[in-house]
Protein backbone atom coordinates (compact mmCIF):
# COMPACT_ATOMS: atom_id res chain seq x y z
CA UNK A 1 0.00 0.00 0.00
CA UNK A 2 1.20 3.73 -0.90
CA UNK A 3 0.74 6.50 0.98
CA UNK A 4 -0.04 9.34 -1.62
CA UNK A 5 0.53 12.27 0.59
CA UNK A 6 3.85 11.04 1.88
CA UNK A 7 4.80 10.44 -1.76
CA UNK A 8 4.03 14.11 -3.01
CA UNK A 9 6.04 14.93 0.00
CA UNK A 10 9.24 15.65 -2.58
CA UNK A 11 7.03 16.16 -5.31
CA UNK A 12 9.49 18.57 -6.65
CA UNK A 13 12.27 16.56 -6.75
CA UNK A 14 10.39 13.43 -8.06
CA UNK A 15 8.45 15.24 -10.54
CA UNK A 16 12.02 16.50 -11.78
CA UNK A 17 13.04 13.22 -13.83
CA UNK A 18 9.66 13.03 -15.05
CA UNK A 19 9.79 15.82 -17.31
CA UNK A 20 13.46 15.72 -18.62
CA UNK A 21 12.14 11.78 -19.68
CA UNK A 22 8.79 13.23 -22.03
CA UNK A 23 10.75 16.13 -22.75
CA UNK A 24 12.29 13.93 -25.19
CA UNK A 25 9.52 12.39 -26.88
CA UNK A 26 9.28 13.43 -29.89
CA UNK A 27 5.62 12.56 -30.77
CA UNK A 28 3.74 15.73 -31.84
CA UNK A 29 -0.25 14.92 -32.30
CA UNK A 30 -0.81 11.70 -30.43
CA UNK A 31 -4.22 10.58 -29.78
CA UNK A 32 -4.15 7.92 -27.00
CA UNK A 33 -0.86 8.71 -24.09
CA UNK A 34 -0.79 6.04 -21.63
CA UNK A 35 1.05 6.48 -17.89
CA UNK A 36 1.43 3.15 -16.99
CA UNK A 37 2.27 3.83 -12.79
CA UNK A 38 0.58 7.09 -12.45
CA UNK A 39 1.11 7.13 -8.93
CA UNK A 40 -1.37 10.23 -7.48
CA UNK A 41 -2.13 11.51 -10.62
CA UNK A 42 0.02 15.33 -10.84
CA UNK A 43 2.01 14.49 -13.17
CA UNK A 44 -0.46 12.26 -15.52
CA UNK A 45 -2.27 15.63 -15.71
CA UNK A 46 0.94 17.34 -17.33
CA UNK A 47 0.40 14.96 -20.49
CA UNK A 48 -3.00 16.47 -21.00
CA UNK A 49 -1.32 19.99 -20.64
CA UNK A 50 1.41 18.72 -22.87
CA UNK A 51 -1.22 17.37 -26.21
CA UNK A 52 -4.17 19.04 -25.32
CA UNK A 53 -5.88 16.59 -28.26
CA UNK A 54 -4.92 13.35 -26.95
CA UNK A 55 -6.93 11.20 -24.86
CA UNK A 56 -4.81 10.20 -21.50
CA UNK A 57 -5.19 7.96 -19.18
CA UNK A 58 -3.28 6.66 -16.10
CA UNK A 59 -2.92 3.25 -14.75
CA UNK A 60 -1.81 2.07 -11.19
CA UNK A 61 -2.65 -1.10 -9.06
CA UNK A 62 -2.71 1.20 -6.10
CA UNK A 63 -6.31 1.90 -4.94
CA UNK A 64 -5.27 5.08 -2.32
CA UNK A 65 -2.66 6.48 -5.39
CA UNK A 66 -5.85 5.82 -7.56
CA UNK A 67 -8.15 8.27 -4.87
CA UNK A 68 -5.53 10.76 -5.11
CA UNK A 69 -5.61 11.18 -9.07
CA UNK A 70 -9.04 11.54 -8.82
CA UNK A 71 -8.68 14.61 -7.34
CA UNK A 72 -5.64 15.42 -9.31
CA UNK A 73 -7.62 16.62 -12.58
CA UNK A 74 -9.89 19.52 -13.74
CA UNK A 75 -13.51 18.56 -14.41
CA UNK A 76 -13.72 18.24 -18.20
CA UNK A 77 -9.91 17.44 -18.75
CA UNK A 78 -9.49 14.68 -21.02
CA UNK A 79 -7.73 12.52 -18.50
CA UNK A 80 -8.87 9.55 -16.68
CA UNK A 81 -7.53 6.90 -14.38
CA UNK A 82 -7.98 3.29 -14.10
CA UNK A 83 -7.00 -0.11 -12.01
CA UNK A 84 -4.41 -2.12 -13.35
CA UNK A 85 -1.17 -4.35 -13.33
CA UNK A 86 1.55 -2.84 -15.16
CA UNK A 87 3.75 -6.41 -15.10
CA UNK A 88 0.88 -7.43 -17.19
CA UNK A 89 -0.60 -4.66 -19.08
CA UNK A 90 -0.84 -5.14 -22.38
CA UNK A 91 -3.49 -3.61 -25.25
CA UNK A 92 -2.02 -4.42 -28.52
CA UNK A 93 -1.40 -1.46 -31.49
CA UNK A 94 -3.57 0.47 -28.87
CA UNK A 95 -1.30 3.40 -27.89
CA UNK A 96 0.59 6.52 -29.50
CA UNK A 97 2.69 7.43 -26.67
CA UNK A 98 3.74 5.14 -23.47
CA UNK A 99 5.15 6.99 -20.36
CA UNK A 100 6.64 4.93 -17.54
CA UNK A 101 8.41 6.53 -14.60
CA UNK A 102 10.01 5.51 -11.51
CA UNK A 103 7.55 2.44 -12.07
CA UNK A 104 8.99 -0.49 -13.98
CA UNK A 105 11.46 -1.22 -11.06
CA UNK A 106 8.85 -2.59 -9.18
CA UNK A 107 7.80 -5.21 -11.53
CA UNK A 108 10.36 -8.42 -11.28
CA UNK A 109 11.99 -9.07 -14.26
CA UNK A 110 10.78 -6.28 -16.36
CA UNK A 111 13.10 -6.26 -19.45
CA UNK A 112 12.28 -9.49 -20.36
CA UNK A 113 8.44 -9.97 -21.33
CA UNK A 114 6.69 -6.65 -19.78
CA UNK A 115 9.14 -4.43 -21.98
CA UNK A 116 7.91 -6.68 -24.91
CA UNK A 117 4.07 -6.48 -24.23
CA UNK A 118 4.46 -2.36 -23.11
CA UNK A 119 6.59 -1.94 -27.51
CA UNK A 120 3.39 -4.88 -29.14
CA UNK A 121 1.26 -2.01 -27.02
CA UNK A 122 2.83 0.86 -29.41
CA UNK A 123 1.05 2.07 -32.74
CA UNK A 124 4.32 2.08 -35.61
CA UNK A 125 5.84 4.59 -34.76
CA UNK A 126 4.74 5.32 -31.26
CA UNK A 127 7.12 6.17 -28.04
CA UNK A 128 8.00 4.32 -25.30
CA UNK A 129 9.19 6.47 -22.33
CA UNK A 130 10.76 4.67 -19.14
CA UNK A 131 12.43 6.09 -16.16
CA UNK A 132 13.91 3.95 -13.29
CA UNK A 133 15.89 4.66 -10.07
CA UNK A 134 19.70 3.02 -10.59
CA UNK A 135 20.42 3.44 -6.95
CA UNK A 136 19.91 -0.09 -5.32
CA UNK A 137 23.79 -0.14 -4.33
CA UNK A 138 23.20 3.44 -2.44
CA UNK A 139 23.79 3.94 1.50
CA UNK A 140 20.25 4.27 1.85
CA UNK A 141 19.18 1.16 0.89
CA UNK A 142 22.14 -0.58 1.85
CA UNK A 143 20.89 0.91 5.34
CA UNK A 144 17.52 -0.48 4.83
CA UNK A 145 18.57 -3.67 3.84
CA UNK A 146 20.90 -4.55 6.88
CA UNK A 147 18.52 -3.62 9.24
CA UNK A 148 15.69 -5.47 7.97
CA UNK A 149 18.19 -8.63 7.88
CA UNK A 150 19.01 -8.19 11.13
CA UNK A 151 18.69 -11.10 13.61
CA UNK A 152 15.16 -8.69 14.91
CA UNK A 153 13.51 -7.81 11.94
CA UNK A 154 14.76 -10.58 9.16
CA UNK A 155 12.05 -12.77 10.44
CA UNK A 156 9.25 -10.35 9.15
CA UNK A 157 10.66 -8.19 6.70
CA UNK A 158 13.79 -10.21 5.40
CA UNK A 159 11.93 -11.48 2.49
CA UNK A 160 10.73 -8.40 1.01
CA UNK A 161 13.72 -7.04 -0.84
CA UNK A 162 14.43 -7.31 -4.72
CA UNK A 163 17.55 -7.98 -6.14
CA UNK A 164 19.85 -6.02 -6.65
CA UNK A 165 20.30 -6.65 -10.47
CA UNK A 166 17.05 -6.16 -11.66
CA UNK A 167 17.52 -2.55 -12.76
CA UNK A 168 20.00 -2.33 -16.02
CA UNK A 169 22.09 0.16 -16.72
CA UNK A 170 21.25 2.63 -20.37
CA UNK A 171 23.04 -0.06 -22.47
CA UNK A 172 20.86 -2.67 -21.08
CA UNK A 173 18.17 -1.08 -22.47
CA UNK A 174 18.63 0.33 -25.25
CA UNK A 175 20.37 -3.06 -26.35
CA UNK A 176 16.76 -4.69 -25.16
CA UNK A 177 14.48 -1.73 -27.11
CA UNK A 178 16.78 -2.07 -30.38
CA UNK A 179 15.90 -6.10 -30.11
CA UNK A 180 11.85 -5.10 -29.72
CA UNK A 181 12.23 -3.12 -33.21
CA UNK A 182 12.96 0.25 -31.84
CA UNK A 183 14.86 3.37 -32.43
CA UNK A 184 16.57 4.05 -28.90
CA UNK A 185 17.59 7.24 -27.05
CA UNK A 186 19.35 5.76 -23.56
CA UNK A 187 20.86 7.65 -20.94
CA UNK A 188 22.15 8.51 -16.99
CA UNK A 189 21.37 11.02 -14.62
CA UNK A 190 22.51 11.77 -11.20
CA UNK A 191 20.46 14.33 -9.34
CA UNK A 192 21.77 15.88 -6.65
CA UNK A 193 19.04 16.78 -4.27
CA UNK A 194 19.39 19.04 -1.35
CA UNK A 195 16.74 18.06 1.60
CA UNK A 196 15.98 19.98 4.03
CA UNK A 197 14.75 19.74 7.78
CA UNK A 198 14.67 16.89 10.20
CA UNK A 199 15.78 13.05 9.30
CA UNK A 200 14.96 14.36 5.37
CA UNK A 201 16.71 11.04 3.93
CA UNK A 202 14.12 8.90 6.28
CA UNK A 203 10.67 10.91 4.86
CA UNK A 204 12.26 10.69 1.52
CA UNK A 205 12.58 6.52 1.73
CA UNK A 206 8.87 6.42 3.64
CA UNK A 207 7.49 7.53 -0.03
CA UNK A 208 9.13 5.14 -1.66
CA UNK A 209 12.09 2.36 -0.67
CA UNK A 210 10.96 1.76 2.37
CA UNK A 211 6.96 0.72 1.11
CA UNK A 212 7.31 -2.69 1.26
CA UNK A 213 8.86 -3.00 5.12
CA UNK A 214 6.26 -0.28 6.14
CA UNK A 215 3.66 -3.11 4.38
CA UNK A 216 5.28 -5.75 6.20
CA UNK A 217 4.72 -3.96 9.62
CA UNK A 218 1.43 -2.95 9.01
CA UNK A 219 0.11 -4.85 11.56
CA UNK A 220 1.60 -3.72 14.46
CA UNK A 221 2.08 0.71 13.97
CA UNK A 222 4.14 0.74 16.81
CA UNK A 223 6.66 -2.02 15.23
CA UNK A 224 6.60 0.55 11.38
CA UNK A 225 7.68 3.08 14.22
CA UNK A 226 10.33 1.53 16.02
CA UNK A 227 11.96 0.24 12.63
CA UNK A 228 12.07 3.77 11.59
CA UNK A 229 13.59 4.85 15.04
CA UNK A 230 16.29 2.38 14.67
CA UNK A 231 17.22 3.41 10.19
CA UNK A 232 16.73 7.11 11.30
CA UNK A 233 20.34 7.58 13.19
CA UNK A 234 21.94 5.25 10.30
CA UNK A 235 20.63 7.07 7.40
CA UNK A 236 22.10 10.34 9.40
CA UNK A 237 25.40 8.99 9.58
CA UNK A 238 24.95 8.41 5.76
CA UNK A 239 24.16 11.39 4.65
CA UNK A 240 25.53 14.52 6.97
CA UNK A 241 24.12 17.36 7.00
CA UNK A 242 26.05 20.38 5.47
CA UNK A 243 25.18 24.23 5.95
CA UNK A 244 23.38 24.19 3.08
CA UNK A 245 21.07 20.98 3.59
CA UNK A 246 21.73 17.30 3.32
CA UNK A 247 22.83 16.09 -0.29
CA UNK A 248 21.11 13.61 -1.25
CA UNK A 249 22.51 12.17 -5.28
CA UNK A 250 19.82 10.14 -6.77
CA UNK A 251 20.86 7.87 -10.45
CA UNK A 252 18.08 7.04 -12.29
CA UNK A 253 17.97 5.36 -15.95
CA UNK A 254 15.84 7.07 -19.07
CA UNK A 255 15.18 5.56 -22.30
CA UNK A 256 12.61 6.79 -24.83
CA UNK A 257 12.44 4.24 -28.05
CA UNK A 258 10.67 5.06 -31.04
CA UNK A 259 8.69 1.37 -32.55
CA UNK A 260 10.03 1.49 -36.28
CA UNK A 261 7.19 1.76 -38.76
Amino acid sequence: MWDAKQYQRYGDERSRPFFDLVGRIEAESPETVVDLGCGPGTLTATLAERWPDASVVGIDNDATMLAAAAGAVEEGARVRFAAGDIGTWCEPDSADVIVTNAALQWVPDHRGAVLERLVASLHRGGWLALQVPANLHDAHHQAIATLATSPEWAPVVGSRFRRVDEIGDPVDYADRLDQLGCVVDAWETTYLHVLQGPDPVLEWVKGTALRPTLDALAHDPSLQARFCDQLAPMLRAAFPPRQYGIPFPFRRVFAVARRRA
